[in-house]
């Protein structure tokens, strides 16, 4: 078998490995992160010109007309340079759904605008006390043709900023799964910092309405749209995550090369040479287990288990590798003027996006005979 990308694919990496490497430097981060939307603005339009937003959204409304394989090649090398654009929440959370399940005027009010950057979309999908989008306590009853929510929703992604969120809530059918206006009546938003610094919202939905046209498919159809979600959300997070890593051990190995302690490199020390490697190891062993995954369910094949053995090493080897290339860059390390530390921070905030290694090991376990 052939495992080397393509010549498009390797085209579409090489450009956003360009375009972040020009414009998400740490000084403009450091400027970024002291601004109210944490969000570059700048870059998210470069990356639209680049068509990158629309990597695997379709043709028909100004895409690529790709996959999702092909969009985790961007985010692995946005989480390279742990760049302050919100593709995840913009792209796989809202857009990618509303491409596969919602209507022709959906798709035709929403798609066009993400990709050309002139909007921002997400989905609120966390709540206190249920950790499964697909039995959500937020509740949709009938208002005649309409429907009114009512429940809370936290940790929502860029909440503060889309212009509609996908908000899952139950109805005497099943699963809704609803395109709401954060501004219209009935939605509070309160802001809430990440621990990568990302500003989140806190969504309170009291009687909101949304028209019976803003839902993707129907109630029946809801848990099986909201599972699909999951999968490309966690796909997309483990991409993240190898590119968080990797990054942050060249970062430390280059530090270990130069940096000099009793008149020899810190790297030719044997304590710091085994813990870089098995830093090594940690990233490569994501490197596979991740790309297995995304390929399986890009081609349609079962994945669950292959999905489940990527999210728990991105959390276990993610948090391992970031925490290992914190400490070998000993005092400096604490510099928040170091980009360093960023890897940490956002490691551990994909960590916690995905549940935690324990949450993950507990979902593999029962499919480990089909691995």
């Amino acid at each position: 078998m052939d495992f080397a990308f393509t010549d498009e694919q390797r085209a579409i990496q090489e450009l956003a490995r360009q375009i972040f490497a020009d414009h998400a430097t740490n000084k403009r981060i450091q400027v970024i992160e002291a601004e109210s939307e944490r969000i570059d603005r700048q870059l998210w339009q470069r990356l639209a010109e680049a068509n990158l937003l629309g990597t695997a959204l379709p043709e028909a409304y100004g895409g690529g007309g790709l996959g999702l394989f092909e969009f985790c090649l961007v985010l692995e090398e946005a989480g390279r340079s742990v760049a302050p654009v919100p593709l995840v929440p913009a792209v796989v959370l809202a857009a990618l759904p509303i491409a596969a399940f919602g209507s022709a005027a959906q798709q035709g009010a929403y798609l066009p605008p993400l990709i050309r950057g002139e909007t921002l979309l997400t989905a609120a999908l966390l709540e206190v006390g249920s950790s499964d989008p697909t039995r959500p306590r937020t509740t949709a009853r009938r208002d005649g043709s309409a429907w009114r929510l009512d429940g809370e929703k936290w940790c929502v992604p860029i909440g503060l900023l889309a212009e509609r969120m996908l908000i899952p809530a139950c109805t005497t059918d099943g699963v809704g799964v609803f395109l709401v206006d954060p501004t219209g009546p009935g939605v509070l938003r309160q802001a809430q910092e990440a621990t990568n610094r990302e500003m989140m919202a806190r969504v309170t939905l009291a009687g909101a309405a949304v028209r019976a046209h803003d839902m993707l498919g129907t109630p029946e159809q809801g848990v099986g749209i909201l599972r699909w979600i999951e999968d490309r959300a966690a796909l997309g997070l483990c991409a993240v995550q190898l590119g968080i890593a990797e990054q942050a051990l060249r970062m430390a190995a280059a530090y270990a090369s130069e940096r000099k302690q009793f008149g020899r490199a810190i790297g030719t020390f044997q304590g710091l040479a085994l813990r870089a490697a098995d830093g090594y190891i940690d990233v490569e062993v994501m490197r596979s287990v991740f790309w297995e995954a995304a390929w399986r369910l890009t081609q349609g094949l079962p994945a669950a288990a292959e999905i489940a053995a990527a999210t728990w090493w991105a959390c276990l080897a993610g948090r391992r590798v970031t925490g290992s290339a914190l400490h070998m860059h000993g005092g400096i390390g604490q510099d928040l003027e170091y980009p360093i530390h960023r890897y940490y921070l956002w490691a551990k905030q994909v960590e916690l996006t995905l549940g935690g290694a324990g949450k993950q090991l507990y979902r593999l376990g029962p499919q480990l005979p089909e691995i």
